[in-house]
């Protein structure tokens, strides 16, 4: 198995669940500026979208998309519990979060990566994450992970975006229940140990 990443990138939630799952994998860095790979290899040739991350798999298939790909690597190692059994409605709730983190959240961030995105269409996506935050901070009143009190693979990539946000200008300090859930992962041994592969400070 391989996982083609970009430090901090979309990409460290896919490796988390690695890490947390206890499943061996080769890593491959990618350059998202360049699209080559550390080898000099066109990433377009491997993934024609261009993004992170990519998992391929020793038959030599191929998966893309950050929610597909974490779920598909907690059922392989079940009894981790990083995602609950497909067709329970516990499954179908992880689903739910995830979407959320794809599309509310992750996909709200992307223009500040973008220095062409003016800065009144990023005060209109600021607003609307603090909207989302808002929600997020009702949500964790009362649990400690999305699921409950288990860490799952929803949680590795709510953790991969909001941590973004001191690297785009967003600040957290006004829902601090945001900022105890990021300590909280990070506190995480398998967690510490792929920050660290990925030499990410915070």
């Amino acid at each position: 198995m391989k996982l083609y990443y970009a430090p901090g990138a979309c990409s460290l939630a896919p490796h988390i669940v690695l890490a947390e799952a206890g499943i061996a994998a080769d890593f491959v860095k990618v350059d998202l500026k360049t699209h080559q790979t550390g080898a000099g290899v066109d990433y377009y040739t491997i993934n024609p979208k261009g993004s992170v991350p990519l998992l391929e798999l020793d038959n030599g298939e191929r998966l893309t998309e950050v929610s597909a790909i974490v779920q598909y690597l907690a059922d392989q190692k079940s009894g981790t519990g990083l995602a609950p059994a497909a067709g329970t409605f516990e499954r179908y709730r992880l689903q739910e979060w995830l979407n959320f983190v794809s599309s509310e959240l992750h996909k709200q961030y992307s223009p500040f990566f973008n220095p062409a995105t003016p800065d009144a269409y990023k005060e209109m996506v600021t607003k609307k994450l603090g909207e989302r935050f808002a929600y997020l901070t009702k949500h964790f009143k009362d649990r400690d992970y999305l699921l409950g009190d288990k860490f799952s693979v929803a949680d590795a990539y709510l953790f991969t975006i909001l941590r973004w946000s001191k690297s785009v200008g967003i600040q957290l300090e006004p829902w601090p229940v945001l900022t105890e859930f990021l300590a909280r992962v990070r506190a995480r041994a398998k967690v510490s140990e792929v920050m660290k592969h990925e030499e990410l400070a915070n």
